[in-house]
C-alpha cells in the first residue's frame, strides 16, 4: 500500500469514527417519534440516553406477528395473542388511584376485554368506538374470563399491516403505560436505522480474525439483531455481537496482564533465615505437595524483579494461610514489610490470633489493625509501620486508610478477595514507592469460565489438596419433620465431647423476621440441649461488636458446646473440635454460601457432619442445591453448578464492578465463545501488544473510549 492510499485510509478512517461518534452520541428526544417527554422517560426507565444506547438495546426475543387469531379461538395456554376486531364500551371506571379503563373488542366469534390501569383519560381520548382494531398482548385471567390488560393497539386502516416476525425489547411497565410500547420500540429502532448507514458504524474486528471464525460485519450484525429476515440472520448477528463482547474483555484482561508483567516490583533475592527456621522448626505440620508447588511458583514470581499478581484458590481448610504466612517470611528475609487484609473483623482477628499464634517462638511482632483499634494503641501501629519497626500487619479496610503508611511494604495478601472492590484493592498499590507484591486468595472456587473473565489478568495457583488426617465431611439432607432424629445426633456428638453450629439464614429484605426466627429457633435449641448440662452461645449481626466477639470466643475456647448463629460465621472461624454443622431452613441458601458454612467443621481429625434441614415444601431449584451438596465436597464442581444455576453477577456481585456487563454473551452458555476470543485476543496482542498496527486502530480507539467509562482497576 502507497504512503497516500494509507494516509487517505487514515483520514477515511478518523472521518468514519468521528461521524458515528456524532451520530450516536446524539440525545435520544433528537430521534424521530420521541421528544423531550418520551426522551426523560427512557432516560429514567432504561438508561437510554442517546442514539448508541438504543441501538444497543437489544431485542429478547422475537413474536411471530403474522398470525391473527380470532377470539372464539384463543388458546387458554397461549401466553401472548394477536387479534382483529372492533371496539366497543369503552368506559372509564372508579375514581382517584383506582381508576381505569375498560373496553370490549369483539369478531364474529367472540369478545375479550381490555384494560387499562394508567393514562386512563388519554387512552378513552385517543381510542374510537365501532371502529377495527389490531390488538396485541398477553393474556391474563381473572375469575375464569380473559384479558390483556395495557395491549398494544392500532388502529386498522388501509395503510396498516399485519406485522412479520417483530423484536420484543426489555421494557417496564411504566413505559407500556405510558404508551412506549414494544411496536414503539420497534419503530424508534427503525427511524434509527433510517438515519445511520453501514460506513457510520466502523468495524472494529479485523480481517483476519471476522475472516476465520467466520464472522459477519459490524454493521449488518446491529441490524439482524433487531430486524432479522430469518431466523438464520437473528443467529449470525447475535453469535458475531456475542464475540466482539467477549473478544472486548479478553484484549482488556490481556492488555492488563501486560502491563501487570511489565510493571516493576521489588526483587526478593534470597530465601532467608526466617522462612527456614519457620519451615524446619515450627511449621506444625508437613506441607502438601499443593502448598510447595505454589510456594514455588509465589518464590520464581518475587525473584524476576516484575511485580507479583497471582490468584491463590483452595478449598476451605486446603490451607492457605500457611502458605501466605510463608510467602510473607520471604518478604522479611528481604528486608520488607507485609500484610494481610481481610473483608471482616471477626477473618482479620482469626488470621491475626493463627499467625501471631504460630509466629510467637520466632519473636515476631504481628500486630491488628481494624476500625475497633483505636486511641494510644493505634497511633503506636501507624508509628511503627511508618518507621518499619513492624513487619506484619493483619487488618482490615482499615489498612487502606491514607494515614495507614508503610516504610517499605513489599507484599500484600488479600483475603476472600471478591469482597473488595477493585478500586479499594488498588489503594494498597500507593503504600509505597514502587507497589508490592499481590496475593489475592479466595476459599470460594472459581470455575474456568469466570477465572478467564474477572482473573484472566493474574496468574493463577491452584492447593488442590486437603492436609494428611482430614476426613471428607458427610454431608446429610434432612427434612424438618425428621427434626427430632436429627437434634437427637447433634446432642450425641456433642456428648462425645464435640462441639455443634446451628445455622440460621439471614437476609436483609426480611431482617426483622430472621431475627424473629433466629430467637425462636435459639429456644427451641435450649429444649435438646439443658442449660444445667450444655453452654450455649449465640452470634448474629444484631449484637454489639463486643458482644459478638465474647460469645464467638466462647466458642472458639471450647467454653461453649453449641453455637447458635446467623452466616456472619461464615468464615473466619476456626474450631478443629466442631464436628457438626446444621444449616437451618437450607433451601434459603445458595450453593457456595453452604459449601462455605460446611467448611467450619471438618477442621480436625474426628469424622464431621454437614446436615442441611429444610422445610417440607422445597421449590425444584432449591431441591436441585441441596441434591448437589449432599452428593460432592469437591469445591470446584460446586461452583460450577453455582455458576451454571445462579449467573456470575449474582455469584460474586461481579455486576456492580463493570467486568461481566455483557449485553449478549453468557459466560457459561458460551463458553466455546468465550475460548475462541480468548486464543484470538492473545494472538492480536502477542503479534501487536499495543494495537498500533493500521487493522487494530480501531480496537484501540473503542477501548480507550470505553476505558474512560468503566472501573477496570490495576487489581482484578
Amino acid at each position: 500500500m502507497g504512503a497516500s492510499s494509507f494516509c487517505a485510509g487514515l483520514i477515511y478512517y478518523f472521518c468514519s469514527i468521528s461521524n458515528f461518534q456524532n451520530i450516536l452520541e446524539s440525545p435520544i428526544e433528537f430521534l424521530k417519534g420521541v421528544g423531550p417527554q418520551r426522551g426523560e422517560l427512557l432516560r429514567k426507565e432504561l438508561e437510554i440516553s442517546t442514539f448508541e444506547d438504543l441501538l444497543y438495546h437489544y431485542p429478547y426475543r422475537y413474536a411471530d406477528r403474522s398470525q391473527v387469531t380470532r377470539i372464539g379461538f384463543i388458546d387458554p395456554k397461549a401466553e401472548f395473542v394477536q387479534i382483529v376486531g372492533t371496539l366497543i364500551n369503552v368506559i372509564e371506571e372508579g375514581d382517584g388511584r383506582k381508576k381505569r379503563l375498560v373496553a370490549t373488542l369483539y369478531d364474529d366469534t367472540g369478545r375479550i376485554e381490555l384494560l387499562w390501569f394508567q393514562r386512563a383519560q388519554w387512552m378513552k381520548k385517543s381510542l374510537k368506538e365501532h371502529e377495527r382494531y389490531i390488538v396485541y398482548g398477553k393474556l391474563n385471567y381473572f375469575n375464569g374470563i380473559v384479558n390483556i390488560a395495557h395491549p398494544e393497539i392500532e388502529l386498522l386502516n388501509a395503510d396498516t399491516s399485519i406485522p412479520g416476525r417483530q423484536p420484543v425489547y426489555p421494557t417496564t411497565e411504566k413505559l407500556r403505560a405510558k404508551g412506549v410500547t414494544n411496536r414503539s420500540f420497534a419503530k424508534l429502532t427503525q427511524a434509527l436505522f433510517e438515519k445511520i448507514k453501514a460506513h457510520d458504524i466502523p468495524e472494529i474486528l479485523p480481517d483476519d480474525v471476522r475472516n476465520n471464525f467466520r464472522l459477519c460485519g459490524r454493521f449488518q450484525a446491529l441490524r439482524w439483531i433487531h430486524f432479522p429476515d430469518t431466523e438464520e440472520h437473528e443467529q449470525v448477528a447475535r453469535i458475531r455481537l456475542k464475540w466482539e463482547e467477549l473478544f472486548l474483555s479478553q484484549l482488556k484482561i490481556g492488555r492488563l496482564r501486560l502491563q501487570h508483567t511489565a510493571q516493576a516490583g521489588w526483587h526478593f533475592e534470597k530465601v532467608g533465615e526466617l522462612f527456614n527456621t519457620f519451615f524446619s522448626e515450627h511449621l506444625p505440620f508437613a506441607l502438601t505437595n499443593a502448598q510447595k508447588r505454589v510456594l514455588k511458583e509465589i518464590r520464581q514470581d518475587t525473584g524476576t524483579g516484575k511485580q507479583m499478581n497471582r490468584l491463590l484458590q483452595g478449598d476451605v481448610g486446603s490451607g492457605k494461610t500457611i502458605v501466605a504466612l510463608m510467602s510473607m517470611l520471604l518478604a522479611l528475609d528481604n528486608g520488607f514489610q507485609a500484610c494481610i487484609m481481610a473483608p471482616t473483623e471477626i477473618l482479620a482477628q482469626q488470621h491475626f490470633f493463627g499467625i501471631s499464634d504460630l509466629l510467637q517462638k520466632m519473636g515476631i511482632q504481628v500486630e491488628l489493625l481494624t476500625g475497633n483499634v483505636k486511641g494510644k494503641q493505634r497511633k503506636e501501629i501507624l508509628s511503627q509501620l511508618a518507621d518499619g519497626t513492624l513487619r506484619i500487619v493483619v487488618g482490615t479496610h482499615a489498612l487502606l486508610e491514607e494515614n495507614v503508611q508503610f516504610q517499605n511494604l513489599g507484599l500484600a495478601v488479600i483475603d476472600e478477595q471478591h469482597r473488595f472492590g477493585v478500586g479499594q484493592r488498588a489503594r494498597l498499590w500507593q503504600k509505597n514507592t514502587m507497589p508490592p507484591h499481590i496475593l489475592v486468595m479466595t476459599a470460594t472456587p472459581i470455575p474456568r469460565t469466570l477465572a478467564m473473565t474477572m482473573y484472566g489478568d493474574l496468574d493463577v495457583s491452584v492447593i488442590d489438596e486437603l492436609p494428611p488426617g482430614r476426613q471428607p465431611i458427610k454431608t446429610i439432607f434432612a427434612r424438618d419433620n425428621q427434626r427430632g432424629r436429627v437434634m437427637e445426633f447433634v446432642r450425641n456428638e456433642v456428648n462425645k465431647g464435640r462441639q455443634a453450629y446451628i445455622v440460621y439464614p439471614l437476609i436483609e429484605e426480611s431482617e426483622k423476621m430472621d431475627y424473629e426466627s433466629l430467637m425462636a429457633g435459639y429456644e427451641q435449641v435450649k429444649m435438646w440441649f439443658n442449660e444445667n448440662k450444655y453452654r450455649i452461645a449465640m452470634v448474629h449481626g444484631r449484637q454489639e461488636a463486643g458482644e459478638r466477639e465474647r460469645n464467638m470466643q466462647r466458642f472458639v475456647k471450647g467454653e461453649a458446646n453449641v453455637l447458635v448463629a446467623t452466616t456472619v460465621i461464615e468464615v473466619g472461624v476456626n474450631v478443629p473440635n466442631a464436628s457438626v454443622m446444621l444449616i437451618e431452613s437450607a433451601e434459603r441458601f445458595g450453593l457456595s454460601q453452604m459449601h462455605q458454612l460446611r467448611g467450619r467443621v471438618g477442621r480436625g481429625a474426628e469424622q464431621s457432619y454437614c446436615i442441611l434441614l429444610a422445610g417440607s415444601k422445597v421449590s425444584e431449584e432449591s431441591y436441585k442445591r441441596l441434591q448437589i451438596m449432599a452428593s460432592t465436597t469437591d469445591g470446584f464442581k460446586i461452583a460450577e453448578e453455582d455458576l451454571a444455576m445462579r449467573g456470575p453477577g449474582d455469584m460474586y456481585g461481579t455486576r456492580q464492578s463493570g467486568v461481566l456487563k455483557f449485553k449478549l454473551a453468557d459466560i457459561v452458555q458460551d463458553s466455546g465463545i468465550l475460548e475462541q476470543t480468548r486464543t484470538a485476543a492473545m494472538q492480536v496482542l502477542t503479534n501487536d501488544p499495543k494495537l498500533l498496527l493500521p487493522q487494530h486502530y480501531a480496537l484501540r480507539e473503542l477501548l480507550a473510549q470505553q476505558g474512560k467509562q468503566s472501573h477496570w482497576g490495576k487489581i482484578s
